[in-house]
């Protein structure tokens, strides 16, 4: 658990000390990664509180999530049609489901 806090922590400081600029067409993109990345990290902080994490599962899911939610921003920005609404709408509403079930076993605890 340290190690990741401590990963964070760096990737964060590096991202804010690096330059780094994001082109606009890309941006659909990264915010759709991005979501999903986070689902998939609320979801194993779910599944450790619940004692039921799996490594293969968490890793699989973070990858096809992300998969997945990029290929419908490609899918619509080829068509012209924001398909990337509908991962918005699915990972956001897991987020804060996954986010109110850490909350309740939090308190409940």
């Amino acid at each position: 658990m340290i190690l990741a806090i401590f990963g964070l922590l760096l990737g964060l400081v590096i991202g804010f000390l690096l330059p780094i600029g994001i082109p606009g067409g890309l941006s659909i993109y990264l915010s759709v990664g991005i979501l999903s990345a986070l689902d998939s990290i609320f979801g194993g902080v779910r599944a450790t509180l619940e004692n039921t994490f799996d490594n293969m599962l968490f890793l699989t899911g973070f990858i096809t999530n992300t998969l997945l939610g990029l290929f419908l921003a490609f899918i619509g920005n080829r068509l012209g049609i924001p398909l990337y609404y509908s991962a918005v709408f699915v990972f956001g509403t897991r987020l804060f489901q996954n986010f109110a079930k850490i909350r309740r076993y939090i308190i409940n605890r």
